[in-house]
């Protein structure tokens, strides 16, 4: 076998290979030899058909497949004489195929780059330190009553968090327009869900008051033909409700499957369940900073294109299943909208792929079975999950691919400069839009 190697254009590698005419041909005769003997042709009993008859049936698909195998066997063969690490399956073009002579093919493929880790000592990351205090659980049992609350009708005015039931009209110049009608409408005061103003006109009427309010489209608004547009709503109050909240007691506790320890135990668990979202998003938030801060300190690492656009599917088959619907029958989404995270992604990967081997990290079997307690622990019953996951071996290796990223992640946090921060509970779970 003879191979020679090109470097075409960045990590594209032309690899071309020779294979001697008699490894072919004597290949290609041996199978036509076992066809032979159990082909059935009409006139000859099986097994005595002449070669020369097989040959001339089968010998060109025969031919085909043993050249294919062939080509198969000498790239591998190829890549362990060259050493070379190819991102994907490569694209085969024969070149010369004639019975006699030596066949030769060229295998396409792109290489991984070669990494050289720098600067990890000046990759900054501020580490969060925050706890959950009696104030942040309260605030949590006061989220879980709105959430279980019911509604109670009041004589007073209407104020925020209130549910007002209404009937409006609406005009434009004088003119009542399309989508500006309704009767018994909800509206929670203070969701901000109606255009700026409405509210504000709605705030302090009660059950059995109208008004008029005036109010002013805004310029982005959906409809065409009302954007900027000033506008009179005439408002029927037909009544005002407040929230009903439950007491925070043993029976609210059960409504939450709490069977024993009531109201105590509920706020135990609801604890639990806080802390472990906080530990979750501080670890989340720290790596982003590493992998971030890895990215930055080794920014011209070239990416291969066949990762890219397999990042790029990933990408848009994610994005469609957030769309819902039968994504099967939406169109594709441009790839240009994805090419810079699938860029970004594939870098992360390689560059944690390059920490892992040039220090030689090997999964920790303790750190695998802690991230399948964890997920487990949100379960009714943990054993049962763990179950599950240790006789999957596919989500096995998927929990064993987490811990050597968080190994990679963490070993690069040993040596980034590290400072921390002490926040709050609500910083971290609930941080303020961007």
């Amino acid at each position: 076998m003879q191979v020679s190697v090109e470097t075409t254009e960045g990590l594209e590698r032309r690899i071309t290979i020779s294979i001697p005419a008699d490894k072919i041909d004597s290949e290609v005769k041996k199978q036509i030899s076992q066809q032979a003997r159990t082909v059935r042709m009409d006139g000859f009993r099986p097994g005595k058909v002449p070669l020369s008859m097989v040959e001339k049936r089968f010998g060109p698909s025969i031919r085909q497949d043993v050249i294919m195998e062939q080509m198969q066997r000498h790239y591998v063969e190829a890549l362990v004489q060259e050493k070379l690490n190819p991102t994907a399956a490569p694209r085969f073009e024969p070149k010369t195929d004639e019975p006699g002579k030596d066949f030769e093919f060229v295998a396409v493929i792109e290489v991984y780059p070669e990494i050289e880790l720098k600067d990890l000592d000046k990759v900054e990351v501020s580490k969060p330190e925050a706890e959950v205090t009696d104030a942040d659980l309260d605030k949590m049992l006061e989220t879980l009553q709105k959430q279980h609350a019911g509604w109670k009708e009041v004589k007073r005015g209407a104020k925020d968090g209130d549910r007002v039931v209404m009937d409006f009209l609406g005009r434009v110049d004088g003119e009542a327009f399309d989508g500006g009608k309704a009767e018994d409408f909800s509206l929670e005061m203070g969701a901000g869900r109606m255009i700026p103003g409405f509210e504000d006109g709605v705030q302090g009427l009660k059950a059995g008051d109208e008004k008029t309010i005036e109010v002013t489209f805004p310029e982005e608004y959906h409809a065409e033909n009302l954007k900027g547009k000033a506008a009179e709503f005439d408002l029927v109050i037909k009544s005002v409700e407040a929230p009903d909240l439950p007491k925070l007691d043993d029976e609210f506790a059960s409504q939450f499957g709490v069977a024993d320890g009531g109201l105590e135990a509920l706020k135990a668990e609801v604890r639990k369940n806080m802390e472990r979202e906080l530990a979750n998003a501080i670890k989340n938030k720290v790596k982003q900073q590493v992998l971030d801060g890895l990215v930055a300190a080794n920014p011209d690492i070239p990416v291969p294109n066949a990762m890219k656009e397999q990042e790029i599917q990933v990408l848009r088959q994610q994005a469609m299943q957030r769309f819902g619907g039968d994504a099967k029958n939406m169109p594709e989404l441009p790839a240009e909208l994805f090419d810079e995270q699938a860029i970004e992604r594939v870098k992360v990967g390689l560059l944690l792929g390059e920490v892992i081997r040039a220090n030689e990290l090997k999964v920790d079997d303790a750190r695998v079975d802690t991230l399948i307690q964890d997920v487990a622990s949100a379960y009714e019953d943990p054993a049962q999950v763990v179950e599950h996951y240790k006789s999957n071996q596919e989500l096995m290796q998927q929990v064993r691919n987490v811990a050597l990223e968080e190994q990679a992640v963490e070993f690069v946090l040993e040596k980034a400069q590290v400072t921390t921060e002490t926040v709050t509970f609500d910083d971290i779970m609930n941080p303020p839009a961007q």
